[in-house]
Order: C-alpha cells, then structure tokens, then sequence
C-alpha cells in the first residue's frame, strides 16, 4: 500500500462514494457535501488521499477545511476515511495537512471545530487529535398536552389575544429578537454581527423554510404612564417559528412539525423560563413539535428536562457535539 495525497478533483466525489458507502451519522452525511474543489470564494481547502496498488490510484479518504460567514470566529472541518483504510495514519496525515493549510486562511483564523456523535469513530478521533466538546447539541420531541396550557388574566379570548399573536416572518421586531437570541445562546462560538437581513434571510424567508411564527407579549402597557388604560402592544418576550410542517398517513400518529423556540435575552431568568414554558404549551397542545436544544439554552433546558424525566418528551437520535481545539 502506498498514500499518495493531492487535491480534490472533479469526479472524486462518486469514486469515494463507492469506497465510503452510507454515511455512518447524520453529521457525516451533512459534512460529505461541504468536500469540494478548493478555492477563495468562499475559502476552501480539500485534500484526497489515495491508495496506489500496481499503479493504479483509489480515493480511500479526503478532508477539507473552510470559512463560514456564521460563526466566523473557528474554521469547519472534516475528515473521512474507508472503513479498512483506518488506524492507519492517513486521518493524523489529513488533519496535519488542514492545520498547515488553516494557517493560511484569509481571515486569520485557524482553529478548528467539528460535529460528533459520542461513541462514533469520528468522536474517538477527534478526541485523539486534541479537539474537546465546546457544547452539546440534541433534538427532543416534545409529546402534545405535555404542558398545561397558561391563563392568561380572565382567560377570555381577549386577554389569550394580547399575549399570543401570529406574527409575520418579515417583521423587524421578530427579527431583532431572533438575531439577538441567536446570539446570546452561541456566547460559546459567536456568530459574528447578524444583522436583521441576515436573520431574516438564515430563520426566517421562504428560502430559509420558515412557514410562520406566533409570539408571546408582555402585557400591554399604557404609552402615557400609569392611571391611563393600556393600548400598546407588550414587548415580545417569546417567539417559535415552525419549518417543515409534520406529515403522517391517516389513522398514524402525527409526525412532529420542526420548530425554533426562544426568548428575548434581556429577560430575567425566571421571566424567560416562564415565557418559553408558556409558548411551548400552545404550539404542542394539539400536535408534537421537535426542538432543537443546545446545553447554553437555559431556560428551554429547564422547561423540556423534566419532560424528558416524566416521559412527556423524547430525544431523537443521537446527540451532537461541538468539538474544537
């Protein structure tokens, strides 16, 4: 067996494919699209090793590394190799090859992280290669009537009317808290400056997947201070917006629809936590939602935990993490 390593080439994508077979996490099959030929717009660096056997040259495994205008602050990498091709150098050889060209990355950043399934191959080398979690990462389907639903000041519909409202994905005041949200629960690996056309065009446009939102409102407050009945609308405290929409054949269990649940970060704790449990009460009453949740998301964290003890709630799949050096 001889390596021999060179730069990714039009094509190498199906012979890999062939070698590789099926993607052995979800993370794996996301990552296999970013292995491209290298370039600067944006930047990009991928490197294919192959084994030559009586001349003839195989892709057994290829790694890339690249710029992200989200999270600009570490470099994504990835590395792949044949399964009977392992424990044999060539995974340390391409990471070694992607710090060497990491350095010369336009931004000047060079560090360098990675999504893992604990127990996988992929976690056992990284963890190898000096990349420890920076956080964890888990989908959780959250069972219908898991929560009971709020009352809202008399309960009519009046007052239900005040507090929760569909909101159009366009608006200015949903993105600013959306953007603001995103980037206080990624104080771990900052997204750069989001501003509200680049919240709108990530969450919230069609092209983004977004089908609508519905929000949570403070109480409404009077503009001309206390004695004068309320007439403007409460600040928005809570937001969920719904992606792909859940599917399922009659007489089966509704399949749950995709959703991101947040909160204005200004929020106290306790207000936060109260605001989210509120929100999520009305969008899983009926039908079951799936969460994405993210250990720095506190107040969801404490909201969906116990349902995840009590039964009312379930992961999906494996949990992710982050891993950097």
């Amino acid at each position: 067996m001889a390596i021999e390593y060179r730069e990714w080439r039009d094509g190498d994508d199906l012979a890999l494919l062939e070698i590789w077979g099926d993607p052995e996490t979800v993370q794996a099959g996301q990552f296999r699209g970013t292995l491209a030929p290298s370039g600067n717009a944006p930047w990009r660096r991928c490197i294919v090793a192959e084994d030559v056997v009586d001349g003839v040259a195989i892709p057994v495994a290829a790694g890339v590394v690249h710029e992200a205008s989200l999270h600009p602050d570490r470099l994504w990498a990835y590395i792949e190799v044949a399964r009977d091709h392992r424990r044999e150098g060539i995974g340390s050889t391409l990471l070694t090859m992607l710090r060497h060209e990491a350095k010369a990355a336009p931004s000047g950043v060079s560090r360098l992280r990675c999504k893992v399934e604990p127990g996988t191959p992929g976690a056992a080398f990284a963890a190898e290669a000096g990349l420890t979690p920076i956080q964890r990462s888990q989908l959780v389907v959250v069972d219908p009537a898991a929560l009971k639903l709020p009352v809202f000041r008399d309960g009519s519909e009046e007052a239900a009317s005040e507090r929760v409202e569909d909101l159009a994905t366009g608006s200015v005041e949903l993105s600013d808290v959306v953007g603001r949200y995103y980037t206080a629960v990624h104080d771990w690996d900052s997204p750069g400056d989001l501003s509200v056309s680049t919240v709108q065009r990530l969450f919230l446009d069609d092209l983004s997947g977004a089908h609508g939102a519905i929000v949570l409102r403070a109480p409404q407050a009077s503009a001309f201070g206390a004695g004068v009945p309320a007439s403007r609308k409460g600040k928005l405290q809570a937001f969920a917006i719904s992606y792909a929409q859940g599917t399922s054949e009659p007489g089966q269990p509704a399949q749950p629809s995709d959703v991101f649940l947040g909160h204005d970060p200004q929020l106290a704790p306790d207000e936060a936590q109260a605001a989210v449990r509120d929100l999520l009460a009305l969008i899983a009453y009926q039908y079951p939602v799936l969460i994405e949740l993210d250990d720095s998301m506190t107040a969801l964290r404490a909201v969906i935990e116990p349902l995840l003890d009590s039964g009312n709630a379930r992961r999906q799949g494996a949990e992710t993490f982050v891993v950097s050096d």
